[in-house]
C-alpha cells in the first residue's frame, strides 16, 4: 500500500494487522482519507444540488429530457410535447421566432397607440389599421409584397433550421450573409444584429438569451391581453391604462368582464 507523506510516498504492508486496516480506517478516519460512507453522502448531497433548479411548479420533478441547458427552461411540458429530441428543437425555434413578433407587436401598438391618444400624429386604433388604405399602394399589393418577402424569410429560417449554418454559403440572401452570421441557430448576430456584441463569449450569450425569451414569454402574454382588451372595452391599451389609473379600484378586470357580459 502507498500511502502520501509530504512529499514523499511509502511503500506500507497490506495486512489485517497494519494500522492502515479498513477497520482502522473507520475507526479513526484521517483528515486526508474519506470513508466510503463519507465519499457516498457527499456524492448524494452534490447530486441533489444539481438536480434542485427553478420549476414553473415548485417541488416539480421536471421532464428529463428538459435538463436545464435550453435558455428559459423551467421544466414546462404538461402535454410532453419535447419529448422527441427533433420536435424539441422545433418548437425552441418556434417559440423564439413567436416571442420576438410579440415583442415587436407589442412594442408597435403601444407606440402608435401613445401618439394616438396624445394626438400627436392622426393614426387608426390598432386593431382597424389594417382597414386603411394608404396612397402609395393597394392594400392587394401591400398583400402580395408581404407574403413574397416573409414567404422568402421564412423559407430562408426553415432551410437553416434543417441544415444549420447552410444559407450562409450560398449567398442568396442578397449577400450579407457574412453581415448575419451569429452564434448558433436561431441567434443570427453579426454588425447587423449585434452591433454592440453583447453575446461575445458564451456566459454572456447564455445571460442574453435568457433575458429574451423571459421577455418573449412576456410580450406574448401581453399581446393575448391586448387582443382580450380589443374585444371588451373595444379601446386602445393607452386609453385602458388610462382608464384604470382614473379609478383604479373600480376600473379592474374583474369589474371590465363582468359588466361586458350584462
Amino acid at each position: 500500500m502507498v500511502v502520501a507523506m509530504g512529499s514523499r510516498a511509502t511503500l506500507l504492508p497490506t495486512s489485517s494487522s497494519s494500522i492502515f486496516s479498513t477497520k482502522n480506517i473507520h475507526r479513526n478516519p484521517s483528515p486526508f482519507i474519506s470513508s466510503p460512507a463519507r465519499l457516498s453522502t457527499r456524492f448524494a448531497r452534490t447530486c441533489v444540488r444539481a438536480q434542485k433548479r427553478p420549476t414553473w411548479l415548485p417541488g416539480l420533478d421536471p421532464p428529463a429530457y428538459l435538463n436545464g441547458t435550453l435558455a428559459g427552461d423551467y421544466g414546462f411540458d404538461p402535454l410532453g410535447l419535447g419529448e422527441d429530441p427533433e420536435s424539441l428543437k422545433w418548437y425552441v425555434q418556434a417559440e423564439l421566432v413567436h416571442a420576438r413578433f410579440a415583442m415587436a407587436g407589442v412594442a408597435g401598438i403601444l407606440f402608435t397607440d401613445l401618439l394616438r391618444v396624445t394626438r400627436l400624429v392622426n393614426l387608426p386604433i390598432w386593431y382597424e389599421a389594417g382597414a386603411v388604405k394608404f396612397e402609395f399602394a393597394s392594400t392587394t399589393t401591400l398583400i402580395i409584397v408581404q407574403f413574397l418577402l416573409m414567404g422568402f424569410v421564412e423559407t430562408k429560417r426553415y432551410m437553416d433550421f434543417v441544415s444549420p449554418g447552410s444559407q450562409a454559403q450560398y449567398g442568396t440572401f442578397f449577400g450579407i450573409e457574412a453581415a448575419l452570421e451569429g452564434s448558433e441557430n436561431g441567434y443570427p448576430g453579426g454588425p447587423l444584429f449585434n452591433p454592440l456584441g453583447l453575446a461575445r463569449d458564451v456566459e454572456s450569450a447564455r445571460v442574453w438569451k435568457l433575458k429574451e425569451i423571459k421577455n418573449g414569454r412576456l410580450a406574448m402574454m401581453a399581446m393575448l391581453g391586448i387582443l382580450v382588451q380589443a374585444n371588451v372595452t373595444h379601446a386602445g391599451p393607452i386609453d385602458n391604462l388610462v382608464k384604470h389609473l382614473s379609478n383604479p379600484l373600480h376600473t379592474t378586470v374583474i369589474q371590465t368582464l363582468s359588466g361586458s357580459g350584462s
